[in-house]
């Protein structure tokens, strides 16, 4: 397995952690437990962005274009309506 390949798993099962962890907040009710899995989260995301800031300057990951103003406008639009 190569750097790149292994760069890329690393960060697509920290986006899935985030994502557990999204959960398991929103659905405890205990408050110190609940406390705790932000304060992983928070560790979590940290990680995240130090593996996705390597990938970048390795350019094993190249972000999407910018949005412009115009789709961005549009998308505003479109979630603001209800």
């Amino acid at each position: 397995m190569d750097e790149k390949t292994m760069v890329s798993d690393t960060l697509a099962s920290i986006n899935s952690e985030l994502g557990r962890y999204a959960e398991m907040i929103t659905q405890t009710e205990n408050p110190q437990l609940k406390q705790t899995l932000k304060q992983i989260r928070n560790q979590c995301e940290m990680s995240q962005e130090e593996v996705y800031q390597i990938a970048r300057s390795k350019q094993y990951y190249v972000p999407a274009a910018k949005a412009t103003a115009e789709e961005v406008a549009h998308v505003r639009s479109i979630l603001t309506q209800g």
